[in-house]
């Protein structure tokens, strides 16, 4: 458990545990990073829990030491969102080679913050929480203990469990097949909702998530079983059964209003940076550290997708090549280039789009030019930045107070209503039934447009004026809901996976399983390179688990697929 100065509690919570760290005896078999069970409570272990689990997905902005990300290796911020992302196009992907684009290092820091994080927290505070009749303290430390485990078989396959964290008895785990990894979770998720169910001694003084309310912590475990079964319904007969005897229950989350999101209150860039990472990381004086992916916003701009000035904010109009405006080589070197013959073939989308959006396509390599206050950025959804109200102006300058839009008070969407929904609908279309998936897609864009929406009211300085009206609103999903229904055969596939896509905005775990479950879309812009190796099924394992225990080998390539993706080999998701 790391340094309880970095925990987002209250300031009278963090004075009062650092009190209680001072030691006038060092013993070096302890890391002093760490508190030992006698130096904390269960309470502050679950405040650390819930934290790392947030930057679990999507990582921190500032490389705080006292963390577990050192913000390094390729991919700026960390957090397993980002590497969803950039391989579904929800973000762009930097590399013209899927077996280099990430190493081994890139997901140290994921890594560790699971084993030395969460799950090292969770055996520290189980004891005494066990002890003391913690009852809710135990069920959430389960319920994120199961959901952590299943990320991790998702990103790597077989991963340790029954022998981790348990030295200096055994110091090298070995592997647990990601099957029994999946089992463990859903035992887990079980032991939880007892948990929830069963009266406590005292409850947590801070639960970020549903604060104390543990109907719907069970609503929320529930509705981590349908992703388990979900993501095993290519290889469990009886998953499918499973899915919708908890559907048939309606003890799940129905409604946005119980959401399972971390909520970042974007009031501090100090430590702990308070912000959503994604904020913190491009709202900065020098400007944008991400690219915005031309794929969706060429996908979102063209059909009139009323999410769009929510999700980006471009901080100019004149984009090179662009609407008249002439090719730049220093600003964007590829205005003056010739499309692959591959794009140009697929009618995809290159380099630069109209109306103002600077982007990047899958794959650009080409380094970064001083283009940081003129790339289209995060919008005000979920990452808490700025409403695109035609502003037209750099981002985060202290002299333009309106610059920092909602300043990072945005969320990590986790496991939500509308999911659920795009659960269903695939369900449904898998088992043949295009019409009830008609409905669930629906039901879905119903309630994230909306979700989405929502947060514009955190941008104070935001001109309302430019929001879509209603009827842009109904008049979109409409249309999207009739294109499914006039698709034929796989097609429909596409229309379904392309609004999954956009509507996980926020959440690339989701959108690198379904792509890897469903292989579709096939609208997706390939790579800018003709031939860029066989698409990553799985992650690499991190440098520092290979080479410090003997009992985990390397993998030949990232082609190695988990075990819940019995989808062919080769020529599969279905672009690359």
């Amino acid at each position: 458990m790391k340094n309880i100065s970095t925990y987002i509690a209250s300031a009278l919570l963090v004075g009062s545990l650092m009190v209680s760290c001072e030691s006038t005896e060092l013993d070096l078999t302890q890391d002093p990073n760490f508190l030992t069970p006698e130096q904390a409570s269960p309470d502050f272990f679950l405040n650390s829990i819930q934290e790392d689990f947030a930057r679990q997905i999507d990582g921190d902005a500032t490389g705080d030491p006292q963390d577990n990300f050192t913000t390094g290796g390729n991919v700026t911020g960390d957090g397993f969102s980002i590497l969803g992302s950039e391989l579904t196009r929800v973000m762009p992907y930097n590399s013209r080679d899927y077996r280099s684009g990430y190493q081994d290092i890139d997901t140290d820091d994921e890594w560790d913050n699971a084993y030395r994080g969460i799950l090292f927290d969770i055996r520290l505070m189980t004891p005494a929480a066990e002890e003391s009749g913690l009852t809710k303290h135990l069920g959430i430390a389960q319920f994120i203990e199961a959901y952590t485990l299943v990320t991790l078989v998702d990103f790597f396959g077989d991963v340790p469990y029954t022998e981790a964290l348990q030295a200096p008895e055994i110091l090298n785990p070995t592997l647990d097949s990601g099957e029994s990894v999946y089992a463990a979770a859903l035992s887990l998720l079980d032991q939880a909702i007892v948990n929830f169910n069963t009266d406590a001694a005292v409850l947590p003084p801070v639960d970020y998530f549903y604060n104390n309310d543990y109907s719907k912590w069970v609503n929320a475990a529930n509705t981590l079983k349908l992703k388990i079964y979900l993501q095993t319904r290519l290889v469990d007969p009886s998953a499918a059964a499973n899915f919708n005897a908890i559907i048939n229950s309606g003890n799940y989350i129905t409604d946005t209003a119980d959401d399972f999101d971390w909520f970042w209150p974007g009031t501090s860039a100090s430590q702990p940076d308070t912000r959503h990472p994604n904020y913190g990381i491009n709202y900065a004086s020098a400007g944008a550290g991400h690219y915005a992916s031309n794929w969706m916003i060429n996908l979102m701009d063209t059909s009139d997708d009323p999410r769009l000035r929510y999700y980006f904010y471009r901080q100019t109009l004149d984009v090179p090549g662009q609407d008249g405006v002439a090719p730049n080589e220093e600003l964007l070197t590829c205005s003056l280039q010739t499309p692959p013959s591959h794009y140009v073939t697929g009618g995809f989308t290159f380099c630069a789009l109209p109306n103002g959006y600077w982007g990047r396509d899958h794959g650009d390599d080409e380094g970064i030019p001083p283009d940081g206050l003129l790339r289209t950025t995060f919008g005000v959804y979920p990452a808490g930045g700025r409403f695109d109200d035609d502003s037209f102006a750099a981002i985060a300058q202290a002299n333009d107070p309106l610059s920092f839009g909602a300043g990072g008070t945005g969320i990590t969407p986790i496991l939500d209503a509308f999911m659920v929904d795009f659960w269903r609908a695939e369900m449904a279309l898998a088992a043949g039934q295009p019409g009830v998936a008609a409905t669930h897609l629906e039901n879905a864009l119903t309630k994230q447009i909306a979700k989405a929406q929502s947060y514009v009211s955190n941008d104070a300085g935001a001109d309302l004026s430019f929001e879509p009206t209603p009827t842009d609103v109904t008049d979109f999903i409409a249309a999207t809901v009739a294109a499914f229904n006039s698709a034929t055969g796989d097609d429909k596939w596409d229309v379904l996976a392309e609004q999954f896509l956009v509507s996980h905005y926020g959440n690339g775990i989701e959108t690198y399983n379904f792509y890897r479950r469903t292989g579709y879309p096939s609208t997706l812009q390939p790579n800018r390179e003709p031939d860029p190796g066989v698409f990553m099924r799985s992650m690499y394992y991190p440098n520092q688990a290979v080479t410090s225990n003997p009992n985990i080998t390397q993998k030949s390539d990232q082609s190695v697929r988990v075990f819940w993706d019995n989808n062919p080999e080769s020529g599969f998701p279905f672009s690359n």
